[in-house]
């Protein structure tokens, strides 16, 4: 099974650097087949715990390389949630890549845990009479302490849907959960890892 890892991280800073310098990146240190991916990007701000910047990815599987390539910009450019991260802003950056493993079929709403599984959501919208979807990585419950139930009824918001959360629609749920490796690396260990093995650390423009 292939695991996220550093050069991976490393990848994306160069990938979001060679776009502020209207270069191409460097080639990658990896190419491992096809898999579901996600990018994203914290800030730390004044010393305090970082914040999402940008998160974007697929859940379907794709190529990594082009994968990482696309994903680390889509994430820190067009994230409708943040504006587009700057080029002053990377000393402050940290990324993180993850690569998603192990899709299965839940029983319902609650058969995951929390810290272990990611979970995609599909229900019909009974207002609109619409599908609805959305998906948090296994880290992101954990981190912010909910419960199974808690999670899920953010997700269902993320979703876009915005009526009375019911024990009705929540049985309703279709869940997939997953699992996922991950890897995170701040822009001051790439540069330093970057100057170990390249002999110079990379300028940016506009930065």
């Amino acid at each position: 099974m292939v695991s996220a890892n550093r050069e991976m991280v490393i990848y994306c800073f160069d990938t979001l650097i060679a776009h502020y310098n209207n270069e191409e990146a460097p080639p990658p240190a990896f190419d491992e087949g096809q898999h579901p991916l996600f990018v994203t990007w914290k800030k730390v701000v004044n010393g305090g715990e970082p914040r999402l910047r940008g998160c974007i990815g697929t859940l379907e599987a794709r190529y990594i390389v082009n994968g990482f390539k696309d994903y680390a910009l889509t994430s820190a450019l067009k994230d409708r949630r943040f504006p587009p991260i700057q080029a002053k802003e990377l000393p402050s950056l940290e990324c993180t890549v993850s690569i998603l493993t192990n899709y299965e079929n839940a029983r319902d709403y609650l058969d995951w845990e929390v810290g272990k599984h990611g979970i995609i959501i599909e229900f019909t919208d009974p207002n609109y009479n619409t599908r609805r979807s959305a998906t948090y990585l296994p880290e992101v419950a954990a981190h912010e302490g909910w419960t199974t139930t808690e999670a899920i009824d953010s997700l269902v918001r993320k979703a876009g849907y915005n009526g009375t959360i019911t024990e009705q629609l929540q049985k309703s749920i279709q869940l997939t959960r997953y699992q996922s490796t991950l890897f995170t690396m701040s822009y001051s260990e790439y540069i330093a890892y970057v100057k170990t093995a390249r002999g110079a650390a990379p300028t940016i423009k506009g930065a």
